[in-house]
């Protein structure tokens, strides 16, 4: 079977710098994926390369068979291919529910001549998504702030809105960069719940950067280990969890 994101090869450097090297990694439809490393290890700069926020010096990204590297990050978007932030992306002074709205690209109301020649239209598209954005924000647990300033939320809302956000659209994949960073441990199982809850129910491929190994331990097989921008081992938790080259490159030779 195809992977649904395979990185072949994969180079960059900034200066004399090399950042990722040789990197080939794959991730399968269906997976939630985890991906971890020690600081500087290239997890970011990877998830950059896979998401077209940065061009690799030589190598090929490829979506569900098809290369992409060539394409933009918003080519990638409208292929399926979403990403959330480590610090949350948010419309602070819109609404919660209007940070959803937002989403869908192409509505008939961005559009000056449909606007002022097709009303009709405008209003019956976004009364649409108006209705699926309820849906949504009530998936997510956020119906009781939906009306609330997206800036005046809580990290940890943030981060559910910006998840909310993935399920406006028709989504392959979804890069989720440190999405526990800052949200408070009762929020981070609702995290948790929703992730499992799209990969299970709506069939969301996941690829997790995380340092939260509990997090990693109970939503991500198979996990990748990154250092030095190459992968160093890849498989199960627990199996890595022991590995020797893991704890070496976590805490050096001596705790090895």
């Amino acid at each position: 079977m195809t992977p649904l994101i395979e990185v072949q090869r994969v180079n960059k450097a900034f200066g004399g710098l090399q950042v990722i090297n040789d990197c080939s990694i794959q991730v399968e439809k269906g997976s939630i994926t985890g991906m971890i490393g020690p600081n500087g290890a290239g997890k970011s700069t990877l998830f950059n390369l896979i998401a077209g926020a940065l061009t690799p010096d030589s190598g090929h990204v490829l979506l569900d068979g098809e290369d992409i590297t060539s394409l933009s990050a918003d080519q990638r978007f409208h292929r399926g291919l979403l990403r959330t932030f480590q610090i949350a992306h948010e419309f602070s002074q819109m609404s919660a529910l209007e940070n959803l709205m937002m989403v869908p690209p192409k509505q008939a109301g961005e559009d000056l001549f449909s606007a002022w020649l097709k009303p009709g239209k405008v209003q019956r598209e976004e009364a649409e998504v108006r209705r699926r954005a309820l849906e949504v924000i009530d998936f997510v647990g956020l119906h009781h702030v939906r009306n609330e300033l997206a800036g005046n939320l809580s990290g940890g809302q943030k981060k559910l809105l910006e998840l909310g956000r993935t399920m406006m659209t028709n989504a392959k994949v979804v890069l989720l960069d440190e999405i526990a960073a800052g949200v408070n441990r009762t929020l981070l199982g609702d995290l948790i719940g929703n992730i499992e809850r799209l990969n299970r129910e709506m069939g969301y491929t996941f690829l997790v950067i995380e340092h939260d190994m509990e997090m990693i331990a109970r939503l991500c097989d198979p996990v990748i280990v990154l250092a030095q921008g190459s992968v160093m081992v890849e498989g199960h938790i627990n199996d890595i969890q022991n590995n020797p080259e893991v704890i070496e490159a976590y805490f050096g030779t001596d705790a090895a």
